[in-house]
């Protein structure tokens, strides 16, 4: 291990450094902090800090750039993940994105001659917060961008349309100090003075987890509250936490948001955590396994800087007085070797280490099997945001070989199907006797009747048995040299149609008994749907929910309102958005001898005028979805195509459904949903080519002429099916049966309509019953229907997964039985949050209810139940046994 302190790293006077960032190849280093009048972005050459050779070569520059744009101090600078872009954020409120230009060297304004060896170039300046801009941080596909400001917000920005905001996440009540995004790109972390950490979903943009306990005990004494994220998403490292009174980074689980870890050793608070990009690794001595492990780096206002492996429980080393004042920033070099820190004190320092003391790097091959392990699909993030060019010039002489014997082998074949001579005659050929009445042919007569409407119905042919005959042969037709293979005019039927005007009313007149009667009018159903099916194309025009084929299910005459496909009118390019790619569906774009063709179409960006890939299908798109690994096509041939996003390549075969698909939708783990015309779910798993749902039927779920307006896929990957009157349901997997989330027309859900307003309506129960109508409360009611409508909460909550539903629910539950009671609930509810009182083993999921830890629960219940003086018994029977299961 190396340690420098780069003498020529320093701002004018030596005024503080508040960030430092190495650029992801490893060329450039950037710092920002104060410059002369205001803030100062300086971008150093990062081969004299590892070189001394360079660092004495008076050739080699060391500062590449200066910039003083901001008006005040810079807090933040942060390089996007691909290295292409710049990012700044200070006290002036605003966030800088700078671009390396061509335009060679330029002199810095007011210094006396100081040349800038490159020239970098503000090219968006985003104003949206009101205060300081603490923090900044790419999303791993550098599609967004986060910036946390002192006005209590982050700010998620769109990076292919600054200025355009994706998202401005509320909740904090204090200055926001430190954010970072999961890498698996399904949430982003915030930490703020208000001694709070908030996770929130990249999917909503709502709050997964609040994590208050850590920070209950910690004061707003540090400038920065930079937190980090490992590698492998599997733990969220916080700064300035506290535990025991002593300060530590508090260790947050991925699973379940445990909190039993944390990282002990600084005398002073926790300034900034930053982990190693890399996943790294260790052969175990005396085993053929390696050790896979992550690395991260901290400091503290102790002036100290320490570096941890998560297979070490003590630091991998710590240099304590490294600087003279607090380490406000630290940053990795993409290789893992080289780590730097900044401080208030003005100065910078490098450490370096060796392969054998930090470990190997996994190659970008074993992460992606790494990810696919533990998260089902592997972050190609390379191959995501870059399209492949191939060379058109043959540089392997076998291969020039190859295709010159392809193209003779070519030739020769075209040779061959021009001389080749038609038969005038196909001799006849000779079959086994088949055994007498066994051979069934069509009769060629059919009787057409009129409807009592005045619709012409063809009869179907029957099959009647053919007797044998003395040859036992087939003959086939003559095949004469002017007959082509193909014609547009085939030849005409010998069919026989005999007109029958007697209509069909006539049947269930000649019926004279109710048995007779009942068959009768059975027979008008069987030959009015024979009719229907006949006339009109398959699946063109079908709008009848038809289950028949369902074991136990009937058909039913009615009409089922379902969503209508996305408008892709022939001949139009239609544009749909993914992420910061875009992809152009365009229906009738070719015309062939034998129809026309759609076209999909792939960009790599919104802007970009040539597609990454293109594909085509030979059936009109009628919807379409996409993810970041998939594209779903749904044709009017009723099938299902698939490709991945990276490529274009086909995922799986063309896939068949029953008719039309109406609606088609993806979640983030690979599963694809599809809701027929007819009313039927498909649902797969793509990645493992399983089928999770098979013709399930909507046709129960349609009652009182609703129709269906939503479907989608919840974040515990359940189908979920909104309708016109305000209902929803989702089906359960396990249970295999439809579980219902909202019903407006259900009189308990109508008497506990009101107490549904006092949830954020962006929720995900929340959002399902937004139709739920608020009712005043009526008093005359027995207690027991609030009591039933809010266990339907409860239950609908933990069903969704919805953590801050299912508590506010529980507590709404809780404080109703205390006024109401009665007693032997609230026990249900004590005796089931408390678990066995004696417990042996580790931690298990079953002390968590939907991500949430009992214990926790536990005591803000029992926090309730202290306040009401008539159950001051109950609380103290559980405060006793709680105390016993806390040691």
């Amino acid at each position: 291990m190396i340690i420098v302190k780069p003498q020529f790293v320093r701002h004018e006077d030596g005024k503080p450094i508040f960030s430092v960032d190495i650029h992801p190849k490893g060329g450039r280093v950037a710092t920002g902090g104060q410059g002369g009048q205001g803030g100062r972005i300086v971008i150093w050459n990062m081969n004299p800090i590892l070189n001394e050779a360079d660092e004495n070569d008076e050739n080699v520059p060391k500062q590449l750039c200066q910039m003083d744009n901001h008006l005040a101090c810079v807090n933040v600078v942060r390089w996007s993940c691909q290295g292409h872009l710049l990012a700044s954020g200070g006290d002036d409120k605003l966030v800088m994105i700078w671009k390396l230009t061509g335009e060679g060297s330029s002199t810095v304004f007011g210094s006396g001659g100081k040349v800038n060896v490159e020239t970098w170039k503000c090219t968006q300046t985003l104003n949206s917060h009101n205060g300081d801009v603490l923090d900044l941080a790419w999303a791993p596909h550098d599609g967004w961008l986060a910036s946390a400001s002192v006005d209590n917000t982050v700010i998620i920005w769109n990076t292919q349309k600054f200025p355009e905001k994706v998202a401005v996440l509320k909740g904090h009540t204090g200055m926001v100090k430190g954010v970072t995004w999961d890498p698996v790109g399904k949430y982003i972390a915030s930490q703020s003075d208000d001694k709070s950490l908030r996770v929130w979903r990249t999917a909503d943009w709502q709050q997964q987890e609040v994590v208050t306990e850590s920070f209950e005990d910690c004061s707003a004494t540090t400038h920065v509250l930079r937190l980090s994220w490992s590698p492998d998403g599997q733990y969220l490292v916080s700064a300035h936490a506290m535990n025991g009174g002593g300060p530590t980074a508090q260790i947050i689980e991925r699973d379940g948001w445990k909190q039993d870890k944390d990282f002990v050793g600084h005398r002073k608070a926790v300034t900034c955590v930053r982990f190693n990009s890399n996943i790294l690794k260790k052969i175990t001595p005396g085993s053929p396994k390696t050790q896979q492990y992550c690395c991260c780096a901290m400091g503290s206002r102790d002036r100290s800087v320490s570096v941890w492996l998560t297979s070490l429980k003590r630091p991998l080393v710590v240099i304590k007085d490294l600087f003279d004042d607090s380490v406000l920033d630290i940053s990795w070099s993409s290789n893992g070797l080289h780590v730097m820190a900044c401080s208030w004190d003005g100065t910078v320092a490098c450490i370096m280490f060796d392969k054998n003391s930090i470990g190997i790097t996994l190659s970008e091959s074993e992460k992606d099997s790494l990810y696919e392990r533990m998260y089902g699909k592997s972050l190609q993030r390379n191959l995501m945001n870059s399209s492949f060019v191939g060379s058109q010039i043959i540089e392997n002489p076998e291969l020039l070989s190859a295709m010159d014997e392809l193209n003779d082998n070519n030739k020769q074949k075209e040779e061959d199907r021009i001389t080749i001579d038609i038969p005038k005659v196909v001799p006849q050929i000779q079959l086994e006797s088949p055994k007498p009445g066994n051979v069934l042919a069509p009769v060629n007569q059919q009787v057409e009747t009129r409807l009592p409407s005045g619709k012409r119905r063809i009869t179907p042919m029957c099959l009647k048995p053919v007797p044998s005959t003395p040859t036992n042969s087939l003959e086939v037709p003559t095949v004469q040299n002017n007959t082509s293979f193909s014609s547009s005019s085939p030849s005409k039927s010998k069919i026989v149609v005999v007109k029958d005007d007697t209509q069909l009313s006539t049947i269930s007149s000649r019926a004279t008994t109710p048995v007779q009667a009942i068959a009768a009018s059975s027979a008008v159903q069987q030959v009015q749907r024979t009719q229907l099916a006949m006339a009109r194309p398959p699946g063109a025009q079908i709008t009848q929910l038809t289950c028949c084929e369902v074991p136990g299910d009937q058909p039913i005459i009615q009409f089922v309102n379902v969503l209508d496909p996305q408008k892709m009118p022939p001949g139009q390019t239609v544009t749909k958005l993914n992420g910061v790619m875009k992809i152009q569906i365009t229906n009738a774009c070719v015309t062939t001898p034998k129809g026309k063709l759609a076209r999909i179409e792939m960009f790599k960006t919104v802007d970009d005028k040539s597609p990454m890939w293109e594909t085509y299908l030979g059936s009109q798109i009628k919807c379409v979805s996409s993810s970041r690994k998939y594209v779903v096509a749904c044709c009017e041939d009723f099938s299902v195509n698939i490709y991945k996003v990276n490529s274009g390549a086909r995922a799986l075969p063309p896939l068949l459904i029953e008719d039309t698909a109406a609606a088609v939708c993806q979640s983030d783990t690979d599963k694809c949903l599809v809701l027929t015309k007819t009313g039927l779910l498909h649902m797969w798993k793509i990645d493992t080519q399983t089928s999770l749902l098979n013709r399930v039927s909507l046709r129960n779920l349609l009652t009182n002429k609703a129709s269906v307006s939503g479907c989608s896929i919840s974040s515990t990957n359940m189908p979920i099916v909104t309708l016109s009157d305000g209902r929803a349901y989702t089906y359960n997997l396990d249970l295999q049966t439809w579980i219902a989330l909202s019903n407006p027309l259900d009189p308990i859900s109508r008497s506990g309509g009101i107490l549904a307003r006092s949830v954020a309506p962006t929720l995900p129960l929340a959002s399902l019953q937004r139709q739920m109508p608020v009712v005043a409360s009526n008093d005359s009611l027995p207690h027991s229907v609030k009591l039933s409508f809010l266990e339907c909460q409860v239950a609908s909550s933990i069903v969704l997964q919805s953590s801050g539903e299912f508590k506010h629910w529980l507590l709404a539950t809780v404080n109703h039985l205390l006024e109401k009671g009665p007693e032997v609930r609230i026990r249900h509810i004590l005796d089931d949050l408390l678990g066995p009182t004696h417990q042996s083993g580790r931690t298990t999921t079953s002390n968590f209810i939907v991500g949430l830890s009992k214990k926790t629960l536990l005591k803000e219940v029992l926090d309730v139940i202290k306040t009401k003086l008539p159950w001051q018994r109950l609380y103290k029977e559980y405060a006793e046994q709680f105390a016993l299961t806390s040691f």
